[in-house]
């Protein structure tokens, strides 16, 4: 069973936090998502992170992030790639959303720009 409360006494601590950490597009982050309802991707463990790709950074406060998996997964909804030291991941291209940087907590690694621009172009294809 999901633990929505511990989720929001967390979020609201995050909220309140001042702090914004400094980020690119193409940086992979472990980012605090939460609990979520149905088939939205939850984050894990007592932190409820998951990892994100930051596909477009708008200001030092809003993104555009694509949340990963470790499965590899097929089909136009995914898309496979290597980042750092040949950890593969999985972007759940279905699962692009708007983040407050307020939820980034570290760093984990980049995707190449060669991926990047493949990523772009599976997302463009899959919003046409």
């Amino acid at each position: 069973m999901k633990d929505f409360n511990k989720w929001h006494k967390q979020k609201s601590n995050l909220h309140e936090n001042k702090v914004r950490l400094h980020f690119h597009e193409r940086d992979v982050w472990f980012t605090f998502l939460g609990a979520n309802i149905g088939y939205e991707q939850d984050g894990k463990g007592d932190e409820f992170l998951r990892p994100i790709i930051i596909f477009k950074k708008f200001n030092n406060e809003t993104l555009w992030g694509i949340t990963l998996t470790s499965k590899k997964k097929n089909g136009k909804y995914y898309f496979v790639f290597d980042h750092d030291k040949g950890r593969m991941s999985t972007a759940n291209l279905s699962q692009f959303k708007l983040i407050d940087s307020k939820r980034l907590k570290y760093q984990i690694g980049s995707i190449s720009e060669k991926d990047f621009k493949e990523l772009k172009k599976r997302i463009i294809d899959l919003i046409k």
